[in-house]
């Protein structure tokens, strides 16, 4: 619950300022300007609906981004089961009052913008799983009765997503949940356990996949199955990424993304359009700028002095990495398309919005990291 001086910081304004982390701060902003021409780029070189839209909406959420950053830890810390609880009420909303798009229901209409809670759960999960192995003793991690609360509360929002359907960011919000169980120390035989227990049953869960999921699935193993049909995508995404060769083709030349050869650029493709318009070096600059943000993340975790501090962005760094490994991961047809948005560049309010929740935080544990917790 809110205690009193909760929101309340003995920092001046002058003195959150000065204490911003700038590589992190400077990362983020740099890859939110590169997103600008990525999308005007999908526009086809206008500035047209997706490029609008997406420049109005980053600034808005770095806005909040800073706004969240300049917010006390404790207040943070004593919101997190709200915060965690309001955003599965929105999963559960989802089910009964969701908008439908290509078969999945997985946003509600707040008329400003057509949130997806899945997306925030990504972040609310962390959060509150941080927050839980923070209060409890070290002895206690790995006893049985203190391991069934967080299984619940990871177990709960992954089936209502999975429901909807959408495996791909129920399988991000489960990855950051164990990634947060893992640091927290929990031993390896039970992540054993539950591996043979997901072992068993996916056979059994193979057989409830959507065709559509099932189809993923085999062009994953063989794209060449069904080239103009389920395996068209990827072939038309490995076929943009090899043509950029090392410079690239240059701004607004990529003839795959330009022509509409490649469905889905403007979002989970928008790496494919960055690869073959700017090549190999182009491609290497925004995985610097990920590993950048990564390792600040990091960073923060080891200034920070508490337990929920150090597990928040230990876990989230991990989770954030493991965003980007899957969107590129599946761009290069490394992995099935699951549909991943790709931090900040990506098209999508919902997305931008969590990432943005998530780093602001983590600006928060670096401000005000000389602040008691509680």
């Amino acid at each position: 619950m809110f205690r009193p001086g909760s929101i309340q910081s003995r920092l001046t304004l002058k003195d959150k300022i000065l204490s911003i982390d700038l590589l992190l701060f400077f990362s983020i902003l740099t890859l939110g300007i590169i997103s600008f021409f990525a999308m005007y780029s999908t526009d086809a070189g206008e500035f047209a609906y997706h490029t609008k839209s997406h420049i109005v909406r980053f600034i808005v959420f770095f806005i909040l981004f800073i706004i969240i950053s300049f917010v006390k830890i404790n207040f943070w810390y004593s919101s997190t089961t709200f915060i965690y609880v309001g955003v599965l009420s929105l999963l559960i909303l989802v089910k009964y009052f969701g908008l439908s798009s290509s078969g999945s229901q997985r946003w509600l209409n707040l008329y400003f913008i057509n949130l997806q809670p899945s997306e925030l759960m990504k972040i609310s999960l962390i959060l509150f799983l941080a927050k839980y192995y923070h209060r409890i003793s070290s002895a206690d991690v790995n006893r049985i009765k203190f391991l069934l609360r967080p299984l619940i509360a990871l177990l709960f929002p992954v089936i209502l997503v999975v429901t909807q359907p959408d495996l791909g960011t129920a399988f991000l919000i489960a990855a950051g949940g164990v990634i947060v169980i893992w640091l927290a120390g929990v031993k390896m035989k039970f992540f054993a356990y539950l591996s043979v227990i997901f072992l068993s049953v996916a056979p059994v869960a193979i057989s409830f996949l959507k065709p559509y999921q099932k189809s993923r699935i085999l062009t994953f193993l063989d794209p060449t199955r069904d080239p103009l049909g389920a395996g068209y995508q990827i072939t038309q995404s490995k076929i943009a990424i090899g043509s950029g060769g090392l410079f690239g083709k240059g701004f607004l030349n990529g003839s795959q993304s330009y022509l509409d050869y490649l469905p889905e650029k403007h979002t989970d493709f928008i790496f494919t359009l960055f690869s073959e318009e700017f090549g190999f070096f182009g491609s290497c600059v925004i995985l610097l700028l990920y590993l950048l943000i990564t390792w600040r993340l990091v960073g923060i975790g080891n200034m920070t002095r508490d337990a929920f501090g150090k597990l928040y962005c230990f876990s989230f760094a991990t989770a954030f990495f493991v965003y980007v490994a899957v969107n590129m991961g599946m761009v290069l047809g490394l992995i099935p398309i699951v549909g991943a948005p790709l931090p900040i560049l990506s098209y999508g309010g919902s997305s931008m919005l969590a990432m943005m929740f998530g780093l602001g935080i983590a600006m928060s544990f670096k401000i005000h990291k000389d602040e008691p917790l509680g």
